[in-house]
């Protein structure tokens, strides 16, 4: 029976011959913050993995997705439902599917609606030649010519952040503020103060003032001041009144 995937995500992470427990936890959290959520493991060096402390402690919160995870025996049984599927790899092979770069291939793929499987191969040996050769292309992550080894779970989640931004990504959450930004005139008898305190203790030769005061002016504008920071700036220039 085909699986259906959990909220009918059509992006599916597989991992082959994991040894280490932490990594598929981190894996978990990494395809969580992205909003992926369907993880399947192929004959995975722990059968209880999902279960084991490490893991849970490195999904740091990401149990959810733990939960929906299937352990598989085959590399054909990760595959149901999916229409493409990209392999991982340091380096290409010599014969087999086309390599890219993932945002070279992400943003075809994301343009054609495609349900997606990404492979990643187990920590010691990544994937065997026979495994890439079942895919319909590979993705290799770029990295500094001299060191090129990346761990498993970190590589889950730069090949998940590039897929998100793929697909159209996530808004960055903007401060707000509902501090009134002061007018120009509020500005404007700020520089004043500031011109008669940066006077009084020597910095402002009114004699030569140069172009002091308009780039002060300026830079307050740049700034967009709010009227709680036009008080604080006036308050400095008070300060260094009193010390005349």
């Amino acid at each position: 029976m085909q699986f259906i995937r959990a909220m009918q995500d059509p992006t599916r992470f597989v991992l082959l011959d994991t040894s280490h427990p932490g990594n598929v936890g981190a894996a978990a959290r990494a395809l969580k913050v992205m909003g992926f959520g369907d993880l399947v493991l192929v004959a995975p060096r722990h059968a209880n993995v999902l279960a084991r402390a490490e893991t849970i402690a490195m999904a740091s919160g990401a149990t959810d997705v733990l939960r929906r995870t299937r352990i598989v025996p085959a590399f054909a049984d990760a595959l149901d439902g999916v229409t493409f599927v990209c392999a991982t790899a340091m380096t290409p092979r010599d014969f087999g599917p086309p390599t890219y770069a993932p945002r070279e291939l992400f943003a075809r793929l994301a343009r054609e609606d495609r349900s997606v499987a990404f492979v990643f191969g187990g920590e010691r040996f990544g994937m065997s030649n026979d495994d890439v050769y079942r895919c319909h292309a590979v993705v290799s992550i770029p990295t500094h010519p001299d060191y090129g080894s990346l761990n498993l779970a970190q590589a889950v989640q730069l090949i998940a952040y590039d897929w998100r931004q793929a697909l159209g990504g996530f808004e960055v959450a903007s401060r707000t503020t509902d501090a009134a930004l002061a007018d120009a005139a509020s500005v404007q008898g700020l520089v004043d103060h500031w011109q008669r305190a940066l006077a009084g203790i020597g910095y402002l030769d009114p004699a030569a003032p140069k172009k002091l005061m308009p780039r002060l002016t300026q830079l307050f504008n740049r700034a967009q001041l709010t009227t709680e920071e036009v008080d604080i700036l006036r308050g400095v220039a008070r300060a260094m009144q009193s010390k005349e």
